[in-house]
């Protein structure tokens, strides 16, 4: 009697098992969110200034108020004439017209350039991976950059990571989460899998349960 007691219940903890074993796979293989977009809305894209950057910035017919300056922590530059001015979140071109209108005041009719040369960018607008990626870190956002260029430069992915349970977080979108296939991706170079990416996006990818 108590041998079969004893049988009754193992056989039903092993169908539990199995149970929630086809659940986590089912949860591993679909994390429940819609596939990304192939083609990410950037048309209309203009690289913004973030802290980090280094600026050329070129005055003309005036040598001695031409200079590169780099973009401090706070967001802001100071030049000669400009004890500091905002250009975090500025195209190129808008803080050149800033510049300008500041000059005038020393300056007659000044013509203004400026050139980014090191590219970090807003924070807003970096790609950050986070995870199982070899090397999780934030990357300052390129136009057409595509979920496998951002995998190229984090390394790929751990030996514990669930590729094709990974996300991304799309702050342009209000956060909004879409899957992406990030193992058919790299290890099995299914190329219909790769996506891109906008600024400000999130790459999430979880550990592998098994």
């Amino acid at each position: 009697m108590l041998n079969a007691i004893i049988s009754l219940v193992s056989d039903r903890a092993a169908r539990l098992g199995a149970v929630v074993l086809v659940a986590l796979l089912g949860a591993c293989a679909s994390p429940g969110f819609p596939p990304a977009p192939s083609v990410a809305d950037t048309q209309t894209y203009s690289y913004l200034i973030g802290p980090g950057d280094s600026l050329n910035i070129i005055v003309w017919r005036n040598p001695e108020l031409s200079m590169a300056v780099p973009v401090r922590p706070d967001g802001k530059v100071a030049t000669p004439l400009i004890d500091e001015l905002t250009a975090q979140g500025k195209t190129s071109t808008e803080l050149a017209r800033e510049i300008e209108k500041q000059l005038g005041k020393y300056v007659r009719d000044p013509v203004v350039t400026v050139i980014v040369t090191s590219f970090v960018g807003p924070y807003s607008e970096q790609i950050r991976v986070v995870g199982e990626a070899a090397k999780p870190q934030a990357l300052p956002y390129k136009q057409k950059m595509t979920l496998l260029d951002v995998m190229v430069a984090v390394g790929g992915l751990t030996d514990f990571a669930a590729g094709n349970s990974a996300t991304i977080l799309r702050s342009a979108e209000g956060n909004k989460q879409y899957a992406v296939r990030l193992k058919d991706l790299i290890k099995r170079g299914d190329v219909s899998a790769n996506v891109e990416m906008r600024p400000g996006d999130i790459l999430i990818i979880p550990q592998s349960l098994f």
